[in-house]
């Protein structure tokens, strides 16, 4: 959101603060959009003091540590795993200088009603961060089904709502959604959720076009919007991905026409043989 005022509207940080501080009074409350208005307002003998930071983000070791855990687990938190990546690029500081003279660094503005951009990253910032919630609770329910942790997510998020770096408003709303249904499968599912999505959608994928015509990234905002359309999505193109991965490597496949856990091979150039990879889950 920050780049796409800056670098797509043209706007201070001064001028992008009371957009961040309005924020922080509605569904987007949340302990990062505080702390961010607060940054946009700091001056010091320089102008603005983000202004004079360099753009290469460091990191702990925390978001790969989730990413890590999420391939482990065989569940899609994209959003945490594109944010890891984006601090690695950013961290490649004299390699993008530098392509920035060969390939291009400009982006071109944005030609729409500032007005309305802005509230399309609303709606582009609280879409992302339900996904990215639903997600988390994924990977959460799934490590706690394969330990036996018995882990009860609505506690958790009342946890996180006390105190911490992603505290949110929104977590009464999803600690209300675990409570009402414990066996509640994706947050996205959750009737208020579904409600909330379908509402900001709409400004989410007109943000992320936005970007994406202009020249900006947008990486926890677009492989959220993929994560949310590949959810619901009944028929996904992974049949073709199987069909490849038996041509290459006899790794067999199941068949709409069958029952699930029934493998099946084919001779795809007339010159194979019986011998197959064994079929695995991931």
């Amino acid at each position: 959101a920050y780049d796409i005022m800056r670098r797509g509207l043209g706007m201070s940080a001064a001028e992008q603060q009371p957009y961040f501080a309005e924020w922080n009074r509605g569904v987007l409350d949340s302990y990062l959009i505080e702390i961010t208005a607060d940054i946009l307002g700091h001056t010091d003998d320089t102008g603005p003091t983000v202004d004079v930071i360099l753009d290469a983000a460091g990191q702990k070791g925390t978001g790969k540590w989730t990413v890590v855990s999420s391939m482990e687990e065989a569940v899609p938190v994209t959003l945490v795993g594109e944010s890891v990546y984006a601090r690695m690029v950013s961290a490649l500081k004299d390699e993008r200088s530098f392509a920035a003279t060969r390939l291009g660094g400009e982006v071109r503005p944005l030609d729409d009603d500032p007005t309305e951009v802005i509230a399309d990253l609303h709606d582009a910032l609280y879409g992302s961060k339900i996904v990215s919630y639903a997600q988390g609770f994924m990977l959460i329910r799934t490590a706690s089904q394969d330990r036996g942790w018995n882990l009860d997510p609505g506690t958790i998020a009342g946890l996180w709502r006390a105190g911490c770096i992603i505290r949110s408003r929104f977590l009464a709303d999803i600690t209300r959604a675990f409570r009402a249904n414990p066996t509640l499968h994706n947050l996205l599912l959750d009737d208020f959720f579904v409600d909330e999505v379908a509402r900001v959608l709409p400004g989410w994928r007109r943000t992320v076009a936005r970007a994406a015509l202009a020249g900006i990234p947008t990486p926890a905002y677009a492989t959220a919007l993929s994560f949310y359309d590949a959810y619901r999505s009944a028929r996904l193109p992974a049949n073709l991905i199987q069909a490849q991965r038996d041509y290459f490597g006899a790794h067999m496949y199941e068949r709409t026409d069958r029952p699930r856990g029934e493998w099946f091979h084919t001779d795809w150039t007339g010159e194979g043989g019986d011998v197959t990879s064994s079929a695995y889950d991931a």
